[in-house]
Order: structure tokens, then C-alpha cells, then sequence
């Protein structure tokens, strides 16, 4: 997979495992940073989907959601509308809206930023 530069710190990308998302079967996680290596409300994943499987429905209340489209193709749907994912995609589900991911035939790779915001 590569290094992941963070400040003066690099990871290797490969050493970190995958963990089976805990509520969608197929999915599955690889953290690469989180709020406790940046020192900021900043985190992120590398998610893989199986083909045909999909993170369910569903919201992050407190975080913006930034999706990048790194491999495979699919659909998100983001309060009910639709957008294709492809390699170079990218979207951002802003706090509390409702969406789903469902990978393609080819699965997905997607590299995923959350950023905690305040809940006004």
C-alpha cells in the first residue's frame, strides 16, 4: 500500500491490519490515523468493500465525512441521491446526513476523512 507521511512520522501502510467493520459484514477497515496521532478532531481510514456489499445506512452526528475513490467502482447515496464512485472520485457527506456505499463488481477501495465538528 505505501508510507503514510505524517509530520516528521512515517508509516508503513502495510503493517497495519484490516478489522472487519463491526455492523457491515464484507467491510472492512484499516486505520491510518487517528484524533490521537494528529492531536486534532482528524481521522483517517482506508475501507475496503467486498464486491456487492455495502456500508449501510446511516449518519455521523459530531463529523464531516470526505470520501477519495482510490480503487473499484460504486454508488453512494447521499440523502437520496445518487453519485457513482470511480478511482478519482470524491464526495463529502457533511455532518449528520444520511448515506450508504455500496461497492460495484470490482469492489471498492476508498480512503475515508472524518473531521469532528462542533454540534452547534
Amino acid at each position: 500500500l505505501g508510507r503514510l507521511h505524517a509530520g516528521v512520522n512515517i508509516a508503513n501502510l502495510d503493517a497495519v491490519p484490516w478489522k472487519e467493520h463491526k455492523d457491515f459484514p464484507g467491510v472492512f477497515l484499516k486505520a491510518v490515523l487517528t484524533e490521537e496521532h494528529t492531536g486534532s478532531p482528524l481521522s483517517c481510514f482506508l475501507v475496503r468493500i467486498e464486491p456487492g456489499r455495502r456500508i449501510g445506512l446511516h449518519r455521523h452526528p459530531t463529523s464531516v465525512e470526505l470520501h477519495e475513490v482510490i480503487a473499484g467502482n460504486g454508488v453512494c447515496m447521499l440523502e437520496g441521491v445518487e453519485m457513482l464512485y470511480a478511482p478519482g472520485s470524491v464526495a463529502v457527506m457533511p455532518r449528520n446526513t444520511v448515506h450508504e456505499v455500496l461497492a460495484g463488481a470490482d469492489g471498492l477501495r476508498l480512503f475515508a476523512k472524518f473531521v469532528a465538528t462542533a454540534t452547534g
